[in-house]
């Protein structure tokens, strides 16, 4: 059964169903419950599942929660208004910080990759008392991504595409959503291929992606995120306001995805934008870092994490 080889890839971990006044959570908790919280947050277009290859490790020394973000994996996925203000990072953060202190957790480190590092450093910059210690995977600011996007077209077109109005994208993915999907996961890998998801892990993106109001979801995340979106607007008045984020940072990129052919490292554009005392280092990977290089990316989240 799916449920039975997604319990396997955490062994040891507890299912969370969190309720909330905005809608249901899932989550996966494992680790001493009185250890140092330890929050992962996934991307697109991928669930909690992304992290079975460190979390357990992560696990020995924190309560590590590995949480489905709202329209993806088994979390609700409501529908947005106009101003897509649902799926806006600002929104998803409050609700999450919500999520964390229902399960006795008001302060704790986090992890983003992808979208969900997008929610993670808004988050912290929102509510910097509450993190702790923050590490972002293969990700630069919304704003930034915009500003490269605008001067070479052909970069990340599904960008432009996903945040077009409802319902165009959502129709195209429709016809095939794992044709869709698979394309783009083949496509961002070292090896252009999918050998490096376990199958389990696979068929819980499947299970996810298949569903019309998930890729709703996931459209309206990347509308909130889109050039007139409310994502692109908190960065640029956060950067006018020179807010930066005041706990320890963690910049993680892959050499094969993001830092590749790139005149400006992510890390480079992290210290000169919201984290000036940011560290950092590129792992040796495409764009999904904790499957396709488990070890140098957990290698690098314990150190910073275990302090």
């Amino acid at each position: 059964m799916i449920e039975d080889n997604a319990e396997n890839l955490f062994p040891g971990f507890e299912a969370l169903w969190i309720g909330t006044p905005t809608g249901r959570w899932f989550a996966r908790a494992g680790g001493p419950a009185d250890a140092p919280a330890l929050l992962l947050l996934h991307g697109f277009p991928q669930t909690h599942a992304m992290w079975h290859r460190i979390a357990p490790a992560l696990a020995t020394h924190h309560r590590v929660i590995c949480l489905d973000l709202k329209g993806y994996g088994w979390s609700d996925a409501p529908g947005s208004a106009a101003d897509h203000s649902a799926y806006a990072k600002r929104t998803m953060g409050r609700e999450i910080a919500d999520v964390m202190e229902r399960i006795g957790h008001v302060r704790f480190a986090l992890a983003g990759h992808d979208r969900g590092a997008r929610v993670a450093y808004r988050l912290a910059l929102d509510e910097p008392g509450r993190i702790e210690r923050l590490a972002l995977l293969d990700i630069v600011p919304t704003a930034i991504q915009w500003e490269r996007i605008a001067a070479s077209p052909e970069t990340n077109p599904h960008w432009p595409f996903l945040a077009k109005p409802a319902p165009e994208p959502e129709r195209v993915i429709g016809g095939d959503p794992d044709a869709y999907f698979e394309g783009l996961l083949r496509e961002w890998t070292g090896t252009h291929d999918l050998s490096a998801f376990a199958p389990a892990a696979l068929e819980l993106y499947r299970q996810g992606w298949n569903v019309p109001e998930r890729i709703h979801a996931m459209c309206e995340d990347y509308r909130a995120g889109g050039p007139d979106g409310p994502d692109r607007a908190a960065d640029q008045a956060d950067l006018t306001d020179g807010k930066t984020l005041p706990m320890p940072v963690l910049v993680l990129a892959s050499s094969d995805y993001l830092d590749k052919d790139k005149p400006e490292s992510a890390l480079a554009v992290w210290r000169r934008t919201f984290a000036p005392g940011a560290t950092g280092r590129t792992i040796a990977s495409g764009h999904f870092l904790a499957e396709e290089n488990p070890t140098e990316t957990l290698a690098a989240l314990t150190a910073f994490f275990r302090v």
